[in-house]
């Protein structure tokens, strides 16, 4: 595809969501899940670093992101549980 039809297909859905509004609470449920997915990514950088001193390292891919930002805490604790117990 050319640049000319794509950059006019992204203005054409520009128009279209002026026009017609996105709906409130499908906006909001991306952006909590987005805000959630940044916390699960700043807990596991923050782990790797803290927890280097006792060898404990959580790889940040989606899968260990999910399980830390939408658990939290928890999620975090359950994933270093596995990776000290499980995983040596």
């Amino acid at each position: 595809m050319s640049s000319t039809l794509v950059i006019s297909i992204m203005v054409g859905l520009i128009i279209l969501l002026l026009l017609v509004g996105t709906p409130v609470k499908f906006m909001r449920i991306i952006g909590q899940t987005t805000v959630k997915l940044g916390i699960g990514i700043l807990f596991l950088f923050f782990i790797n670093v803290f927890g280097g001193v006792i060898g404990l390292h959580i790889p940040i891919n989606l899968f260990t992101v999910v399980i830390a930002g939408f658990l939290g805490i928890f999620g975090l604790a359950s994933l270093s549980a596995i990776h000290l117990f499980v995983l040596p």
